[in-house]
């Protein structure tokens, strides 16, 4: 091995890296992926949403036997307070076309199937093998590695980063920085197991139908954050994730965060006599588009997760992963194809085509809205959800309070609110950073 020379060496066995991987492989490229798990998906025990048409235009077929759970036909978005929840839903028919356009998965068996794609499109894949250091030559250029299987150096044309949001490859390299504890989310997950009749009742869901709740508020203490439940095919997935910064700052524990939420009046009846199974953390890169680092150079690029490739607005994640390890394979392939070499010149090819994607144009039209749910945090996760609580509550309530009445004092609530947290000011300035 260590006498081989490869067109490119792919760091890491999820989303983008596999993306980037089978990518090259099946045009013909000499690959080798590394993964340091037993397997590929072995470390990554998120259940996530796959969004079909990423995966499409790297593996148009599948669907024949991709792991998926369940295709997505209803949404819900949820504010909460401490005993109630107000919020919307989406549901529709037409989700259950032929081509879904949303599945839930379990990564690590999504992952599994990837990685046996990438094989079979040619890639050589070395698991339990960790990458220990970038080789690079006398001018600084990487040529290939050095990991804790052989002490002798692997050589390639590129290398693709695609260690996560958390790797220490690329910042002791140099080519990163340490991802701030400000721009990563810290994101705590369950796994209870249900018949699947019973998940279908619950939710009102039919022959493999999936249903997604995301909910926000007090459920996470006045910390910037986000509780989720996926359905799955005899499971449910169910967790909540702040950032770090908020973490560190107010000593709260995630996983008393997790408990408190799922003993939610709103959402124990959907998980009622679950088995737990799995309990796992995870980081996601919640910085944005200032948080994006160099993407390319001197016969390297970085993808997915380590790039800092995640739209928080939208919740989206494995998309661009797969998009950004898509784009950065066909890259390679282009400057290969072109007998150019790994220069970092050459390689801002990837970056154009990145630029030119959905992935850059969403985040950078969104480049403001982390900054402003994180700073006002206290606002947005705890006073807003108890107002809108209170607004609900009152206009709901039947007794012999005039209704006049009500309604004056749902307004002198929110007055206070605005004059207290600066309510217009946020609406005004959330308008503007949606925009």
């Amino acid at each position: 091995m260590s006498e081989e020379k490869f067109d490119a060496i792919v760091i890491g066995a999820g989303m983008a890296g596999n993306a980037a991987a089978y990518t090259m492989a099946s045009r013909g490229l000499k690959v080798l992926q590394l993964e340091r798990g037993e397997y590929p998906g072995s470390k990554n025990v998120q259940g996530a949403i796959m969004y079909s048409n990423m995966l499409e235009k790297i593996i148009p077929d599948f669907r024949d036997d991709a792991p998926l759970e369940r295709h997505l036909i209803e949404q819900r978005f949820w504010m909460m307070d401490d005993t109630s929840h107000i919020g919307m839903q989406y549901r529709s028919d037409d989700f259950n076309e032929t081509r879904h356009n949303r599945y839930t998965v379990i990564r690590a068996q999504f992952d599994k199937w990837f990685s046996r794609k990438v094989r079979e499109a040619g890639a050589t894949v070395l698991c339990e093998t960790t990458v220990t250091e970038l080789a690079r030559d006398s001018d600084g250029k990487v040529i290939g590695v050095l990991t804790d299987r052989t002490g002798d150096m692997i050589l390639a044309d590129v290398v693709v980063l695609a260690e996560g949001v958390n790797g220490l490859l690329g910042t002791r390299a140099g080519l990163r920085e340490t991802p701030k504890p400000q721009n990563v989310a810290l994101a705590v997950k369950e796994m209870h197991f249900l018949p699947e009749e019973v998940i279908d009742q619950r939710f009102g869901l039919k022959a493999n139908e999936g249903c997604v709740i995301e909910a926000a508020g007090t459920i996470s203490r006045s910390m910037a954050g986000l509780a989720f439940l996926y359905t799955n095919k005899e499971s449910i997935s169910i967790g909540i994730g702040c950032l770090v910064s908020d973490f560190a700052a107010t000593m709260e524990s995630p996983y008393a965060l997790l408990e408190s939420f799922k003993k939610h009046s709103s959402i124990q009846p959907l998980i009622a006599g679950s088995e737990v199974k799995e309990y796992a953390a995870h980081l996601i890169p919640e910085g944005g588009y200032k948080a994006i680092p160099q993407l390319f150079g001197s016969g390297w690029v970085v993808v997915g997760d380590a790039a800092q490739l995640n739209n928080a607005v939208h919740r989206e994640g494995s998309n661009l992963a797969m998009t950004s390890g898509r784009l950065a394979g066909e890259a390679i392939f282009l400057v290969k194809k072109g007998g150019r070499p790994m220069t970092k010149e050459n390689l801002a090819l990837y970056k154009s085509m990145l630029d030119k994607s959905f992935v850059i144009k969403d985040m950078r039209k969104y480049k403001d809205m982390p900054a402003l749910l994180h700073t006002n945090s206290r606002n947005f996760f705890t006073t807003y959800p108890q107002l809108l609580s209170q607004a609900a509550q009152t206009f709901m309530r039947v007794d012999s309070t005039p209704k006049l009445d009500k309604e004056r004092a749902t307004t002198a609530a929110f007055i206070k609110a605005r004059s207290r947290w600066g309510l217009v000011s946020d609406a005004v300035r959330l308008a503007l950073a949606w925009r």
